[in-house]
């Protein structure tokens, strides 16, 4: 009898069940998306109860597409949204308040607050990140500052958190019934409060936060087994085994596991993550310092990340609120009927500017507009904007490791763009790899929990697993590559100093 893992792969816009074989290869899948609601602006949350509902679903669909049940299943995987916060009652189940996602920006007073004593980088140097809004921690604050009763129940020990990790494992293995509330290192290390070194929560950041140590999961490695699925399931009694944040598992599907290797997904944002193995690197170059991977008891691999809030979200954007294009594909065709960008630089900071920026005062741009411009044009700058970023990101990759990249591997829904590759290998002067699996981060989490149960035996046997698909080689001569970066900046610096008291 065959066997097989399954990868839940629980992501911003919707959540997917995805079926791997032995050869890391796709069997069958189910995919639903879920509401985003924007209450305000700079506001975004999900529906936590809807995001579990999905995931049930989904999981009945992959098994039902290639005819499984439970007893074909020998772990499950799990990789998410990160820093989205979801804060619960243990109790009943029931979420507390919307899950705040990653994007949202309503939390930029606590920053403010917390960062006028020591700066930004006040606990940069424990915690790998500076004071953003992007991180989990000032959302667990505010839910607790501004739900009603919330703070008390936290305090009598009744609240949950958990980033969507936790979320989806305490549901899958029995919610009040037992679950099991956990976190693995690399989502703990996007919250603000995991020590880099000891990979514990740091008691006195919990305190200045206010929150109560009683509401955060337990710290587990990316690969063991965590518990089992709940007898109510339909993968019951199936090990839960395996959870990596998306863009760690990404980089662990590309089979990135050693120091000096790196990799980019392009979806609803941007994350390029570089290994830097054992070691613990500080960026001065705007880059976040976070957890890889752990497999079970063996050392932490640490990676430097820039993350870029908005990228394949600029091109829904383009779709759902301007009504420029009625699917996402249409981008390319657009854009691929026009020679070159017409002078036209898109800045998409909705959110801000990420890495190497982090200016939470940006907002978005469209520059250099003319009447010979056409929505061709601004199609075509959409798809650069997720290029040039990406660039930027490199850049300071390459200064903080001082050796530079010589190739980026690929993944993510945006890879399947020949336009958009094409120029990305073209402005970073550098091969770009596609892999055969481009579904890498739900591949990432099957690898985590395959591992752990036995289903593969070391990374040796995974890495035999990666093939190369397509490759880029860059076409643009050096001049006209320091020409668009040089507008590039230029046109980041007219999303700056946007808000101020007015403007929110």
């Amino acid at each position: 009898m065959s066997q097989y893992v399954i990868a839940i792969d629980q992501g911003t816009t919707s959540s997917r069940a995805i079926v791997f074989d032995h050869d890391g290869n796709i069997v069958s899948s189910g995919q639903l998306e879920h509401e985003q609601i924007f209450p305000k602006a700079g506001w975004v949350e999900h529906n936590a109860a809807e995001i579990w509902n999905n995931t049930r679903e989904v999981i009945g669909t992959a098994l039902a597409q290639a005819n499984l049940t439970r007893h074909d299943i020998v772990g499950v995987g799990i990789t998410n949204q990160r820093e989205t916060a979801v804060v619960w009652d243990k109790n009943t189940g029931v979420p507390v308040y919307n899950a705040i996602v990653w994007q949202d920006t309503r939390t930029q007073p606590i920053v403010d607050e917390l960062a006028a004593d020591g700066g930004v980088e006040r606990f940069k140097q424990k915690v790998g990140l500076p004071l953003a809004t992007y991180f989990s921690g000032t959302k667990i604050k505010w839910i607790l500052d501004n739900v009603e009763g919330a703070r008390e129940r936290a305090e009598a020990g009744d609240l949950l958190f958990g980033n969507t990790d936790s979320w989806v494992t305490w549901n899958l293995t029995g919610g009040p019934d037992g679950g099991v509330h956990i976190t693995d290192v690399t989502n703990a290390s996007r919250t603000m409060f995991m020590d880099l070194e000891t990979l514990a929560w740091e008691q006195e950041i919990l305190d200045i936060f206010g929150v109560p140590r009683s509401m955060m999961p337990e710290i587990k490695s990316s690969s063991e087994v965590y518990g089992h699925v709940h007898t109510s399931q339909l993968l019951r009694e199936v090990p839960v085994a395996g959870i990596l944040g998306d863009q760690q598992a990404a980089t662990f599907g590309q089979a990135a596991f050693q120091a000096g290797e790196a990799k980019n997904t392009y979806g609803t944002g941007c994350f390029l993550i570089f290994n830097t193995g054992e070691e613990i690197v500080h960026s001065k170059n705007g880059l976040l310092t976070t957890l890889g991977y752990k497999l079970g008891d063996a050392a932490p691999h640490y990676a430097l990340e820039g993350s870029i809030a908005v990228t394949g979200s600029l091109i829904q954007w383009l779709r759902d609120n301007l009504g420029m294009i009625s699917s996402a594909p249409e981008v390319e065709t657009l854009a691929a009927s026009v020679e070159d960008n017409g002078g036209v630089y898109i800045v998409p900071a909705f959110s801000g500017l990420f890495a190497p920026y982090w200016r939470s005062d940006a907002r978005g741009a469209i520059v250099g507009l003319t009447r010979f411009v056409n929505k061709n044009h601004i199609a075509r700058a959409a798809l650069e904007a997720t290029a040039f970023q990406t660039r930027e990101v490199l850049d300071a990759v390459n200064a903080d490791s001082g050796v530079d990249l010589t190739e980026l591997k690929v993944d993510g829904g945006m890879v399947a763009n020949d336009a958009l590759m094409q120029f990305q290998a073209d402005i970073l002067g550098v091969p770009v790899i596609r892999p055969k699996v481009t579904e890498t981060t739900a591949l990432g989490a099957a690898y985590a929990a395959g591992l752990a149960v036995g289903f593969w035996n070391d990374l040796g046997e995974l890495s035999s697993n990666w093939a190369e698909d397509k490759r880029w080689e860059p076409s643009m001569d050096s001049a006209e590559r320091d020409r668009q970066m040089r507008l590039w900046k230029k046109a980041v610096t007219k999303s700056m100093d946007w808000v101020d008291d007015d403007v929110k």
